[in-house]
């Protein structure tokens, strides 16, 4: 370029001060760094927000989960351990029997009917060695006049416990 030629184009283009060339340049920067984002770029944002937020609720419901089939677990097996155990305890007692009858109860000093014995006296005598009361039977238990009379209570009726069933050894 011949020197006629740069002062050609320096007279086309019109000539700022030094000064004002260095402040567009910093203007430049600054305003592209205060744009405000713009629609798409905001929506984009919020659905990364909430995506990560639906990934972190997935996560926390596959933790209770687990957690909870390993809790079922546990509960299962201690359930078959329960039930081995009350097996065992059944096979232990092979002679036993439940009997049925009507044994009276006698009353204790107390004023309470004492079943024990009932229930012992009704497995002895079916050729076991004791036993224990299963089922209580309590009934009103009236001469016959009373109910002849048409009552079914009175003075002459007494409260009767009896024991009819028990399960025997």
């Amino acid at each position: 370029m011949t020197s006629g030629q740069a002062q050609q184009l320096q007279m086309q283009e019109p000539q700022q001060p030094p000064q004002q060339q260095r402040e567009q340049r910093v203007q430049q920067p600054t305003q592209s760094q205060h744009n405000e984002p713009g629609v798409l770029e905001s929506l984009g944002r919020w659905l990364d927000r909430q995506s990560d937020s639906l990934t972190s609720s997935f996560k926390d419901a596959g933790k209770g989960v687990e957690n909870f089939g390993r809790e079922a677990g546990v509960a299962a097996q201690t359930t078959v351990e329960g039930a081995k155990d009350a097996a065992g305890s059944v096979v232990r007692i092979p002679a036993a029997r439940v009997v049925t009858g009507h044994e009276v109860c006698k009353v204790a000093p107390n004023g309470a009917p004492d079943c024990v014995a009932a229930a012992t006296a009704m497995c002895k005598a079916r050729g076991f060695e004791g036993g224990k009361s299963a089922d209580m039977t309590t009934a009103d238990v009236c001469p016959a006049k009373v109910y002849l009379s048409g009552r079914n209570s009175g003075p002459e009726c007494r409260t009767e416990t009896f024991v009819s069933r028990a399960l025997c050894q």
